[in-house]
């Protein structure tokens, strides 16, 4: 079973991965990976030597071909429980970072990411089902949406 909890915050070292709600324009944007048919929320694992705002500004760039764009901190998160990112640590808490995102232009994408999508509807495909409606309910319930 997954489950999330939310955080002001914790020790910068335990923040493992960020994930960005983007919008656009009034409209939400996702992607959906070349391997996938689902959608999600950009974002991803944080690199050695890399800041967590290094790593949002770094997967939003990668994941939707943003070039400028605001990007605010909401809050951290964790997830428990068995994910496809983390199989082997089911019973171990994970961080990571939330962001809200405003993106004004969009370059050319050069990711594992095969669509952008920029909808006035939040999708009901998601790659993470238990997790994404969870974020945006966060973001909606702290009023940064």
């Amino acid at each position: 079973m997954i489950q999330v909890h939310f955080y002001d915050s914790v020790e910068d070292s335990q923040l493992q991965f960020a994930v960005i709600v983007a919008r656009s324009k009034g409209k939400w944007v996702f992607c959906r990976h070349k391997e996938r048919t689902t959608y999600e929320c950009p974002g991803g694992h944080r690199e050695a030597g890399e800041t967590i705002l290094e790593t949002a500004w770094r997967e939003l760039r990668e994941e939707t071909g943003a070039e400028n764009f605001t990007l605010r901190p909401v809050c951290v998160y964790s997830v428990t429980g068995k994910t496809r990112v983390a199989e082997s640590r089911e019973n171990e808490e994970v961080f990571g970072m939330l962001y809200v995102a405003e993106i004004f232009s969009f370059g050319e994408l050069h990711s594992e990411m095969e669509q952008i999508l920029i909808t006035p509807e939040l999708v009901t495909a998601w790659t993470y089902p238990l997790i994404q409606p969870q974020l945006i309910q966060e973001i909606v319930r702290r009023g940064r949406v």
